[in-house]
């Protein structure tokens, strides 16, 4: 017994030396950072203000934001949407291709996502394999906008986002008791009913993770966005990523950051509140 409490103790350790160093100590930097003075001799220094934040309430940036969340907004509803079915699929196979199918969603995450949107420039491009697949049996006599639009950057992100979706949805589904489903079907429900009275229900867990794992990464992914969309699409993580590259602005570029992740972090805290008010209620 004292063996496994000192292994424990020593993995928490470990974990919390981990956040601190590599979590907590640099988003510390970018807070401070957010308070600082730029110039063009100096990336950050003295004295500080809060200009930073007062600059954020552009209306240049506010449709930024309002654009990303949007976007990110919409490929979380379609990796929903094409993910639930799959997931479930795959959950209640019992044949021999399960294993083959999860591991299809998992070979993805072999390559770099760099090089995979780079692949699909070939793909969407007007040369690229649809056009030319589409002009060639006479389906369309002109090259399909497909590329440097924000059409572009919704399919690159969910290309590459679908996966987040679909592995957590897929361990959730796989833990449900299939006696509550017969039971629910022996009392006369159809597979609607089942559906949305006992299948939702308990996925919701699964469902709530998938969206949040491929919200976040959509709000602030910036390379899909440069290469898919070109200068045409501009989203939150290309703003953070030029202030810090491009304009060697790094106290407006923390700036922007801290609201982005205040703004998540409201949105996760009405999910909770929204939540445990469920709970609370469903208890009386």
């Amino acid at each position: 017994m004292k063996n496994d409490s000192t292994f424990k103790l020593f993995s928490l350790s470990i974990v919390w030396v981990w956040l601190l160093f590599f979590s907590l100590v640099p988003y510390g930097l970018v807070i401070i950072a957010s308070l600082l003075s730029h110039s063009e001799n100096n990336l950050i220094q003295l004295p500080f203000t809060i200009k930073n934040y007062i600059d954020v309430n552009n209306i240049i940036y506010l449709r930024i934001l309002e654009k990303s969340f949007y976007l990110a907004g919409l490929c979380t509803l379609i990796c929903l949407v094409l993910g639930y079915p799959f997931a479930y699929i795959i959950a209640r196979m019992k044949s021999s291709f399960k294993g083959l199918l999860i591991l299809l969603i998992i070979i993805p995450f072999w390559t770099s996502s760099l090089i995979r949107t780079y692949s699909m420039i070939a793909i969407l491009k007007s040369k690229g394999i649809i056009n030319s697949f589409l002009m060639g049996i006479g389906l369309i006599h002109t090259p399909l906008p497909l590329i440097f639009n924000n059409t572009a950057v919704l399919i690159g992100l969910v290309y590459n986002l679908l996966p987040f979706m679909v592995l957590p949805l897929l361990t959730n589904i796989e833990r449900l008791d299939n006696r509550l489903i017969d039971a629910a079907r022996d009392l006369g429900a159809n597979r609607l009913t089942t559906f949305r009275k006992i299948i939702l229900p308990l996925t919701m867990p699964g469902i709530i993770a998938g969206c949040i794992l491929v919200f976040l990464p959509a709000m602030t992914i910036f390379y899909i966005p440069d290469l898919l969309g070109g200068a045409k699409s501009v989203l939150a993580g290309n703003l953070i990523q030029n202030q810090f590259l491009i304009s060697q602005n790094w106290p407006f570029g923390s700036a922007i950051s801290i609201v982005l992740a205040l703004l998540l972090a409201m949105l996760l805290l009405i999910y909770w509140k929204s939540t445990r008010g469920k709970k609370e209620r469903d208890l009386l």
